[in-house]
């Protein structure tokens, strides 16, 4: 690797270096304005007054997301494990919405490609390539992933049987008018929601719904207590998020690795 692209690696792929600090900074800063932009152009007092200044300020930041985009490709040997990874979607949809609107542009602009540019708004996700725990949490998330699906179908059984029994007791004169509705009526009961729109008049009805109620905060506590068991778990894996390899782009490697553990390539000091 040319010194050039291996500095400019360090630079874009890397967290621990000053400049690489530097880059994640300016880039984070960009992403939030970029966000807030967003949200205030669908605010139409304020997109009337400075509709000239937001699109100019679009354009810049179009331009320092397209030259980022390319330099992550140039960077590495392998740019297709970047191209095709999630990173690499994301940061193409953060750039595509304003070629798209100013090629399709026009007094006649489709609303679908004006809907097409709310994408910009998904430039969020781009944070989370800058904040290291956000690779835990998801680890966590993912192995998680069975429990937590199992708890939840025990969860839908519960609503099933619990929506049934309260068609039974109240009925249709008191709202619960069919099984499906009554299901409903106990998800938002159980998750401790409560729109109010249907409620139980019986004595028995509301001594059903006050177990509901009250067993609805336990279970909202047993997924944030799996994910948080994995979570412990994966952090004490010492792992440097921040070491990217500059051949296949993999970065799950372990502080004290001199070599990528996917395709052999000497990492960065």
């Amino acid at each position: 690797m040319p010194p050039w692209k291996h500095k400019l690696h360090e630079i874009i792929y890397e967290a621990d270096t000053p400049a690489g600090k530097i880059f994640d900074i300016a880039i984070l800063i960009v992403i939030i304005i970029s966000v807030a932009l967003v949200m205030m152009e669908s605010v139409t007092p304020l997109l009337v007054k400075y509709a000239w200044e937001f699109y100019i300020a679009e354009w810049i930041i179009t331009a320092i997301f397209t030259i980022e985009y390319i330099l992550r490709i140039v960077v590495i040997n392998k740019p297709k494990r970047y191209i095709f990874s999630f990173y690499g979607i994301v940061d193409l949809l953060s750039t595509l919405p304003s070629y798209i609107g100013f090629i399709f542009g026009g007094a006649n602009l489709l609303f679908a490609i004006r809907a097409l540019r709310l994408l910009r708004i998904f430039r969020i996700l781009k944070v989370t390539r800058y904040i290291g725990e956000s690779r835990k949490l998801m680890l966590a998330l993912r192995n998680s992933k069975a429990k937590i699906l199992v708890f939840l179908f025990a969860v839908l059984i519960i609503c099933i049987i619990a929506g049934t029994l309260m068609y039974l007791v109240e009925g249709q004169e008191s709202g619960f008018e069919n099984i499906p509705l009554s299901i409903y009526w106990c998800i938002v009961t159980l998750t401790t929601v409560g729109f109010g729109d249907i409620a139980p008049i019986t004595p028995l009805g509301r001594f059903i719904a006050s177990v509901i109620m009250i067993t609805g905060y336990g279970i909202i506590a047993v997924p944030t207590g799996i994910v948080s068991a994995e979570f412990s778990k994966s952090a004490e894996k010492s792992l440097n998020n921040t070491q990217v390899c500059p051949n296949c782009n993999e970065s799950k490697h372990l502080d004290d690795a001199e070599f990528c553990h996917n395709c052999g390539y000497k990492l960065n000091a």
